[in-house]
């Protein structure tokens, strides 16, 4: 079977078992199903494997502890929507279909690398602090940093690194360089409002921001986070070369 005959049909079967098992609501399955489709017929069997392998651990990660996460006021669903699928594979799958296999799992491995980030470090990573001061923080704040948190995010960039042969090193360091950013973009310029009533906050949208940009909300922050990561795995072995 070619990789053309299989994404036409298997990226719709993967979609629609997302959706019933409620990884992705409709219109993420959709998404998804878009995604899966440019990364099989654009980039061929290694790509799918890749998609797989982020889309996989991610599913579980964010099931995992989910009353945990919930107690500790954790906003994010395990249930994704069309907005955040194509927050995290827009762009690796716009590099698949551009045949730059570099870009695509360099994009992938900065989104792998913030979810693992975001799940491990909110379970098991204590009180996390902001990247830009290392002040407290509260698990799941945007900006916010662990140490168990960084070392997740940087495994997860190399497990998508894993499928660059080669580019190993290049696809790993922009994944985690991409997560970075995620992180700093979050602190800094990310649009968030305050809890009164939880006491801490939130990027859940009311009338202007506490802080932040109106505008850059938390899919616009993980697109520019896989730019990062898609621009850094493809420039990297060229710089290393030099």
């Amino acid at each position: 079977m070619t990789p053309l005959l299989a994404a036409a049909l298997g990226a719709p079967l993967v979609g629609f078992l997302a959706w019933r098992v409620q990884a992705l609501t409709p219109s993420g399955a959709i998404a998804a199903a878009c995604v899966g489709f440019c990364h099989l017929a654009f980039g061929g069997w290694l790509a799918a494997g890749a998609l797989l392998a982020f889309f996989g651990t991610s599913t579980a990660l964010s099931k995992l502890g989910k009353r945990k996460k919930e107690s500790l006021g954790f906003e994010k669903s395990g249930q994704r929507d069309a907005w955040q699928v194509l927050a995290n594979g827009g762009v690796t799958a716009l590099c698949a279909v551009l045949g730059q296999p570099e870009a695509m799992l360099g994009a992938l491995a900065a989104a792998n690398a913030d979810t693992w980030a975001t799940e491990i470090g909110s379970l098991f990573g204590g009180k996390p602090r902001r990247i830009t001061n290392f002040a407290l923080a509260e698990p799941g704040e945007s900006g916010a940093i662990s140490f168990l948190g960084t070392l997740a995010a940087f495994a997860g960039a190399a497990l998508i690194g894993g499928f660059a042969n080669a580019a190993w090193l290049a696809v790993t360091l922009g994944g985690f360089l991409g997560a970075l950013a995620d992180s700093f973009l979050g602190a800094t310029v990310q649009a968030q409002w305050w809890d009164e009533q939880k006491k801490r906050w939130s990027e859940i949208p009311q009338e202007n921001p506490a802080r932040g940009v109106n505008w850059l909300r938390n899919d616009t922050v993980n697109i520019l986070a896989t730019i990062i990561g898609a621009v850094t795995a493809a420039l990297l072995p060229h710089v290393l070369v030099h």
